[in-house]
C-alpha cells in the first residue's frame, strides 16, 4: 500500500504524525523546512540562519570531529547551534553554507552521498583529513571545544564533576585516594 502526502494550503506536503514517525524510524535526523528533527531521542532544533540540511551536515562533522559513542546526538546539535546564531551575520553564513557545499560536494566525488549521508566514519574522516587545514575546519573545531565540553549534561558522561571550589576542592573529595598505588 503506498502512502499518500497530501498538500498543505501553502503547498508544503502534510505528514500526519503517524507517517513522521514510521517513515523516520530509520532515519537518525530528519529535516523539515526551518527545522532538524530526531524522533528516536525526541528532540528538535529550530534554524534560524543556516540551511536545516546545513545544521544536520555540521551535527555530523561535529560527531566525528569529536567522537564519542556514549553521547548522544542532542549534545552535538546544542553545540552546534552556536554556529546557527553567528550566522545572522551574512559574511558568515556564506562561509559555513559554502564550506559545507563544498564538503558535500567532495563526499560525493568521493562516495555518492552528500557528507551526513555517508555510512562509514572512516569515510568521512577522509574527507575531513583534506579539510583539517582550512580556517573553516579549525573554526568548527576550536568552537567544538568549548561548546560540546562545556554542556553541564555531559559531564556525568564522561566522569566530571563540575567545579570543586564550591565544594571544598578537590583535595578533600577524593584527589587523594590512590588505592591502586
Amino acid at each position: 500500500m503506498q502512502q499518500q502526502h497530501d498538500q498543505t494550503p501553502r503547498g508544503r506536503p502534510h505528514i500526519d504524525r503517524r507517517l513522521f514517525l514510521t517513515g523516520a524510524a530509520g532515519a537518525t535526523i530528519v529535516v523539515l523546512s526551518g527545522a532538524i528533527f530526531h524522533p528516536q531521542e525526541a528532540w528538535a532544533l529550530e534554524t534560524k540562519n543556516l540551511k536545516p540540511e546545513t545544521m544536520r551536515t555540521l551535527i555530523k562533522l561535529a560527531r566525528d570531529i569529536y567522537p564519542h559513542d556514549r553521547l548522544a546526538d542532542k549534545f552535538y546539535a546544542v553545540a552546534v547551534k552556536g554556529f546557527d546564531e553567528k550566522s545572522s551575520d551574512a559574511a558568515m553564513r556564506n562561509t559555513i553554507e559554502t564550506s559545507i557545499a563544498e564538503l558535500d560536494a567532495m563526499a560525493k566525488a568521493a562516495f555518492g552521498a552528500p557528507y551526513a549521508d555517508v555510512g562509514w566514519e572512516w569515510e568521512r574522516t577522509q574527507l575531513l583529513q583534506k579539510i583539517s587545514a582550512t580556517p573553516f575546519f579549525q573554526t568548527v573545531r576550536g568552537g567544538l571545544v568549548v561548546s560540546l565540553y562545556n554542556q553541564q549534561e555531559v559531564w556525568p558522561l564522561f566522569g566530571y564533576e563540575g567545579e570543586s571550589a564550591s565544594k571544598g576542592g578537590y583535595i578533600n573529595r577524593g584527589f587523594n585516594d590512590i588505592a591502586w598505588l
